[in-house]
């Protein structure tokens, strides 16, 4: 059974970082392109970035330059950079397949940046 489990989100001021984690069971770190998305309060979860077995990485517009993805194929983990965090940054972070599939959603971490 697959399972993924995010952590290290936090408070944050403004201008800060985080470092995201995503623990992965099962095969699905074999198989499938991985990615984060995040949802913040009251609108729609969105894609965030991805990453191919091959370190192939792409980005939301919106985190391009701040942000940065990474995976550990031997840990089963995928990370997440996150630099010069902005307000708007704010959001519940997830970590899926690419394209993300319904069985697969965590938890998610609470990321909040403060102003």
């Amino acid at each position: 059974q697959v399972q993924l489990v995010e952590s290290g989100g936090g408070v944050v001021q403004a201008g800060g970082s985080l470092r995201l984690s995503c623990a992965a069971s099962g095969s699905i770190f074999s198989i499938y392109v991985m990615g984060w998305y995040r949802q913040a309060p009251g609108k729609q979860r969105e894609f965030v970035a991805h990453i191919d077995r091959g370190g192939s990485t792409n980005y939301a517009d919106s985190v391009k330059g701040r942000f940065t993805i990474s995976r550990d194929n031997a840990k089963n983990t995928l990370y997440l950079q996150m630099n010069s965090l902005k307000p708007e940054d704010t959001a519940v972070y997830y970590c899926n397949a690419v394209p993300a599939r319904q069985r697969y959603w965590g938890q998610g971490t609470q990321v909040t940046v403060s102003s």
